[in-house]
Protein backbone atom coordinates (compact mmCIF):
# COMPACT_ATOMS: atom_id res chain seq x y z
CA UNK A 1 0.00 0.00 0.00
CA UNK A 2 3.05 2.37 1.15
CA UNK A 3 5.02 2.10 -2.33
CA UNK A 4 1.10 2.32 -4.79
CA UNK A 5 0.85 5.59 -2.63
CA UNK A 6 4.73 6.29 -3.10
CA UNK A 7 4.13 5.51 -7.01
CA UNK A 8 0.89 8.19 -6.96
CA UNK A 9 2.60 11.11 -5.42
CA UNK A 10 5.86 10.78 -7.64
CA UNK A 11 3.02 10.77 -10.57
CA UNK A 12 2.68 13.82 -12.57
CA UNK A 13 0.26 15.31 -14.80
CA UNK A 14 1.73 16.74 -17.66
CA UNK A 15 -0.58 19.08 -20.09
CA UNK A 16 0.88 20.28 -23.44
CA UNK A 17 0.00 23.11 -25.41
CA UNK A 18 0.81 23.37 -28.74
CA UNK A 19 1.73 26.80 -30.79
CA UNK A 20 -0.01 28.58 -33.85
CA UNK A 21 -1.06 26.34 -36.85
CA UNK A 22 -0.39 23.30 -34.61
CA UNK A 23 -2.52 20.62 -32.64
CA UNK A 24 -2.18 18.19 -29.95
CA UNK A 25 -0.22 15.88 -32.55
CA UNK A 26 3.11 17.83 -32.63
CA UNK A 27 3.27 16.14 -29.16
CA UNK A 28 3.01 12.87 -30.81
CA UNK A 29 6.73 11.74 -30.26
CA UNK A 30 7.32 13.19 -26.56
CA UNK A 31 3.97 11.79 -25.09
CA UNK A 32 4.76 8.14 -25.12
CA UNK A 33 8.41 9.42 -23.15
CA UNK A 34 6.65 10.64 -20.51
CA UNK A 35 3.81 7.97 -20.20
CA UNK A 36 6.78 5.39 -20.66
CA UNK A 37 8.16 7.34 -17.30
CA UNK A 38 4.66 7.06 -15.42
CA UNK A 39 3.22 10.06 -15.55
CA UNK A 40 -0.21 11.46 -17.25
CA UNK A 41 -0.30 13.43 -20.21
CA UNK A 42 -3.03 15.32 -21.48
CA UNK A 43 -2.70 17.40 -25.06
CA UNK A 44 -4.72 19.33 -25.94
CA UNK A 45 -6.40 20.54 -29.35
CA UNK A 46 -7.23 24.66 -28.83
CA UNK A 47 -9.72 26.32 -30.50
CA UNK A 48 -9.32 25.89 -34.87
CA UNK A 49 -6.61 23.72 -33.92
CA UNK A 50 -5.74 20.04 -34.68
CA UNK A 51 -8.94 18.30 -35.00
CA UNK A 52 -11.03 20.87 -32.75
CA UNK A 53 -14.04 21.86 -35.01
CA UNK A 54 -13.98 25.44 -35.16
CA UNK A 55 -12.72 27.56 -37.77
CA UNK A 56 -9.70 30.44 -37.06
CA UNK A 57 -12.25 32.93 -38.29
CA UNK A 58 -15.20 31.97 -35.29
CA UNK A 59 -12.28 32.71 -33.13
CA UNK A 60 -11.50 36.01 -32.31
CA UNK A 61 -10.05 36.22 -28.37
CA UNK A 62 -7.24 35.06 -26.64
CA UNK A 63 -9.89 33.54 -24.54
CA UNK A 64 -11.70 31.87 -27.09
CA UNK A 65 -8.90 30.35 -28.54
CA UNK A 66 -7.79 29.07 -25.13
CA UNK A 67 -11.42 28.20 -24.30
CA UNK A 68 -10.81 24.39 -24.21
CA UNK A 69 -7.67 24.65 -22.09
CA UNK A 70 -9.27 26.66 -19.45
CA UNK A 71 -12.18 23.89 -19.42
CA UNK A 72 -9.74 21.06 -19.28
CA UNK A 73 -8.50 22.96 -15.90
CA UNK A 74 -12.28 23.17 -14.66
CA UNK A 75 -12.19 19.65 -14.55
CA UNK A 76 -9.00 18.91 -12.49
CA UNK A 77 -9.92 18.29 -9.09
CA UNK A 78 -9.08 21.05 -5.84
CA UNK A 79 -6.05 19.05 -4.76
CA UNK A 80 -4.44 17.94 -7.90
CA UNK A 81 -1.84 20.27 -9.34
CA UNK A 82 -1.05 19.75 -13.10
CA UNK A 83 2.75 20.66 -14.79
CA UNK A 84 1.57 23.17 -17.90
CA UNK A 85 3.88 22.91 -20.86
CA UNK A 86 3.59 25.49 -23.75
CA UNK A 87 5.21 25.89 -26.82
CA UNK A 88 5.71 28.76 -28.86
CA UNK A 89 2.39 30.54 -28.62
CA UNK A 90 1.19 28.32 -26.67
CA UNK A 91 2.56 30.24 -24.18
CA UNK A 92 0.06 32.98 -24.05
CA UNK A 93 -2.52 30.28 -23.80
CA UNK A 94 -0.90 28.74 -20.73
CA UNK A 95 -0.55 32.39 -19.51
CA UNK A 96 -4.49 32.80 -19.21
CA UNK A 97 -4.68 29.12 -17.27
CA UNK A 98 -1.93 30.61 -14.73
CA UNK A 99 -4.31 33.98 -14.44
CA UNK A 100 -7.55 31.98 -13.94
CA UNK A 101 -6.06 28.43 -12.08
CA UNK A 102 -3.03 29.43 -10.40
CA UNK A 103 -3.49 27.04 -7.38
CA UNK A 104 -4.17 23.91 -9.91
CA UNK A 105 -0.67 24.64 -11.14
CA UNK A 106 2.54 23.03 -9.85
CA UNK A 107 4.89 24.62 -12.66
CA UNK A 108 4.56 25.99 -15.99
CA UNK A 109 7.00 25.56 -18.77
CA UNK A 110 7.61 27.83 -21.66
CA UNK A 111 9.28 25.82 -24.07
CA UNK A 112 10.62 28.36 -26.51
CA UNK A 113 7.37 29.94 -25.78
CA UNK A 114 6.34 33.74 -26.19
CA UNK A 115 5.74 34.98 -22.06
CA UNK A 116 3.90 37.80 -21.48
CA UNK A 117 4.56 39.72 -18.27
CA UNK A 118 1.94 41.47 -15.65
CA UNK A 119 3.05 44.72 -16.06
CA UNK A 120 2.79 45.56 -19.88
CA UNK A 121 -0.30 45.16 -21.80
CA UNK A 122 -0.98 41.53 -23.37
CA UNK A 123 -0.06 42.06 -26.45
CA UNK A 124 4.19 43.57 -25.54
CA UNK A 125 6.17 40.76 -25.83
CA UNK A 126 3.84 40.07 -29.14
CA UNK A 127 4.52 43.56 -30.61
CA UNK A 128 8.05 43.34 -29.50
CA UNK A 129 9.08 40.28 -31.81
CA UNK A 130 6.34 41.18 -34.47
CA UNK A 131 8.50 44.77 -34.68
CA UNK A 132 12.00 43.14 -34.64
CA UNK A 133 10.95 40.38 -37.27
CA UNK A 134 10.74 41.98 -40.66
CA UNK A 135 8.37 41.03 -43.37
CA UNK A 136 10.72 38.68 -45.53
CA UNK A 137 11.36 36.02 -42.62
CA UNK A 138 7.99 35.39 -43.16
CA UNK A 139 9.27 33.97 -46.27
CA UNK A 140 5.80 32.15 -48.26
CA UNK A 141 3.44 32.61 -44.74
CA UNK A 142 -0.13 33.30 -46.12
CA UNK A 143 -1.48 36.09 -43.85
CA UNK A 144 -5.11 36.72 -44.68
CA UNK A 145 -8.36 39.11 -42.97
CA UNK A 146 -10.95 37.43 -41.52
CA UNK A 147 -13.81 39.45 -43.47
CA UNK A 148 -16.42 38.06 -41.61
CA UNK A 149 -18.04 41.83 -40.96
CA UNK A 150 -17.12 44.96 -40.60
CA UNK A 151 -15.94 44.72 -36.67
CA UNK A 152 -13.43 41.84 -37.89
CA UNK A 153 -11.82 44.38 -40.38
CA UNK A 154 -8.15 44.51 -38.34
CA UNK A 155 -8.52 40.55 -37.62
CA UNK A 156 -5.96 38.79 -39.59
CA UNK A 157 -4.74 34.92 -39.67
CA UNK A 158 -1.92 33.42 -41.18
CA UNK A 159 -0.44 30.12 -42.26
CA UNK A 160 2.84 28.67 -42.36
CA UNK A 161 3.96 28.00 -45.58
CA UNK A 162 5.87 24.88 -46.94
CA UNK A 163 9.40 26.82 -47.04
CA UNK A 164 9.10 29.06 -44.09
CA UNK A 165 8.08 25.02 -42.30
CA UNK A 166 11.01 23.37 -43.57
CA UNK A 167 13.81 26.51 -43.42
CA UNK A 168 12.68 28.07 -39.96
CA UNK A 169 10.30 25.91 -38.24
CA UNK A 170 11.35 22.05 -39.03
CA UNK A 171 14.67 22.79 -40.15
CA UNK A 172 16.64 20.06 -37.62
CA UNK A 173 13.51 17.49 -38.36
CA UNK A 174 13.30 14.98 -40.30
CA UNK A 175 11.64 15.22 -43.98
CA UNK A 176 9.24 12.76 -42.77
CA UNK A 177 8.19 15.17 -40.06
CA UNK A 178 8.61 17.95 -42.14
CA UNK A 179 5.98 16.46 -44.35
CA UNK A 180 3.37 15.73 -41.44
CA UNK A 181 4.02 19.55 -40.86
CA UNK A 182 2.90 20.64 -43.63
CA UNK A 183 -0.02 18.29 -44.37
CA UNK A 184 -1.53 18.75 -40.46
CA UNK A 185 -1.10 22.66 -40.13
CA UNK A 186 -4.03 25.08 -39.81
CA UNK A 187 -4.84 29.26 -39.93
CA UNK A 188 -4.02 30.85 -36.76
CA UNK A 189 -4.01 33.95 -35.16
CA UNK A 190 -1.85 35.94 -32.72
CA UNK A 191 -4.97 37.98 -31.28
CA UNK A 192 -3.50 41.28 -31.36
CA UNK A 193 -6.36 43.53 -31.28
CA UNK A 194 -7.76 41.77 -28.41
CA UNK A 195 -4.50 41.16 -26.42
CA UNK A 196 -3.53 45.06 -27.15
CA UNK A 197 -6.54 46.21 -25.75
CA UNK A 198 -6.98 44.13 -22.46
CA UNK A 199 -4.24 43.01 -19.70
CA UNK A 200 -4.94 39.91 -18.86
CA UNK A 201 -2.51 38.94 -16.38
CA UNK A 202 -1.46 39.99 -12.52
CA UNK A 203 0.97 39.65 -10.22
CA UNK A 204 -1.22 37.93 -7.93
CA UNK A 205 -2.33 35.25 -9.55
CA UNK A 206 -0.58 34.79 -13.30
CA UNK A 207 2.34 35.79 -11.53
CA UNK A 208 2.52 33.80 -8.25
CA UNK A 209 3.17 30.07 -10.49
CA UNK A 210 6.53 28.94 -10.78
CA UNK A 211 7.82 29.53 -14.12
CA UNK A 212 10.60 27.92 -15.65
CA UNK A 213 11.55 28.77 -19.32
CA UNK A 214 13.63 26.52 -21.52
CA UNK A 215 15.25 28.44 -24.34
CA UNK A 216 16.17 26.31 -27.70
CA UNK A 217 19.23 27.55 -29.00
CA UNK A 218 18.74 26.79 -32.89
CA UNK A 219 15.21 28.14 -32.65
CA UNK A 220 14.80 30.15 -36.49
CA UNK A 221 11.28 31.36 -35.34
CA UNK A 222 11.72 32.57 -32.04
CA UNK A 223 15.61 32.85 -32.05
CA UNK A 224 17.83 32.43 -28.80
CA UNK A 225 18.36 36.20 -28.51
CA UNK A 226 14.29 37.02 -28.36
CA UNK A 227 14.11 34.27 -25.75
CA UNK A 228 16.34 35.52 -23.60
CA UNK A 229 15.06 39.10 -23.67
CA UNK A 230 11.28 37.68 -22.57
CA UNK A 231 13.23 35.82 -19.18
CA UNK A 232 15.00 39.25 -18.81
CA UNK A 233 11.59 41.15 -19.06
CA UNK A 234 9.79 38.87 -16.65
CA UNK A 235 12.74 36.73 -14.49
CA UNK A 236 11.31 33.08 -13.92
CA UNK A 237 12.45 30.44 -11.25
CA UNK A 238 15.06 29.12 -13.60
CA UNK A 239 16.12 28.92 -17.14
CA UNK A 240 16.86 25.37 -19.09
CA UNK A 241 18.70 24.75 -22.21
CA UNK A 242 18.18 22.78 -24.76
CA UNK A 243 20.88 22.05 -27.42
CA UNK A 244 21.05 21.33 -31.43
CA UNK A 245 17.15 22.11 -31.27
CA UNK A 246 14.80 24.14 -33.44
CA UNK A 247 11.43 25.24 -32.65
CA UNK A 248 10.21 21.94 -32.77
CA UNK A 249 12.42 20.17 -29.98
CA UNK A 250 9.24 17.86 -29.06
CA UNK A 251 10.34 16.57 -33.08
CA UNK A 252 13.41 16.97 -33.51
CA UNK A 253 14.82 15.45 -30.62
CA UNK A 254 11.98 14.60 -28.14
CA UNK A 255 14.14 12.58 -25.80
CA UNK A 256 16.13 15.90 -24.75
CA UNK A 257 12.87 17.85 -24.32
CA UNK A 258 11.49 14.81 -21.73
CA UNK A 259 14.56 14.53 -19.99
CA UNK A 260 14.50 18.22 -19.27
CA UNK A 261 10.90 18.73 -18.67
CA UNK A 262 10.86 15.46 -16.44
CA UNK A 263 13.64 17.15 -14.28
CA UNK A 264 11.67 20.39 -13.69
CA UNK A 265 8.49 18.25 -12.73
CA UNK A 266 10.49 16.57 -10.10
CA UNK A 267 11.70 19.96 -8.87
CA UNK A 268 8.98 21.86 -8.51
CA UNK A 269 5.81 19.08 -8.43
Amino acid sequence: MGDTNNENQNQKHFVLVHGSCHGAWCWFKLIPLLKAAGHRVSALNLSASGTNTKVIHEVTTLHDYTLPLLEFMETIPPEEKVVLVGHSFGGMSISLAMERFPEKISVAIFLAAFMPDSVHKSSYVLDQYVEKTPGEAWIDTQVLPYNNNESDADLTSFLFGPKYLSSTLYHLCSAEDIELGRILVRPASLFLNDLGSVKQYTDERFGSVKRVYVVCDEDRTIKEEFQRWMIHNNQTAETKELKGVDHMPMISDPKQVSLCILEIALAYS
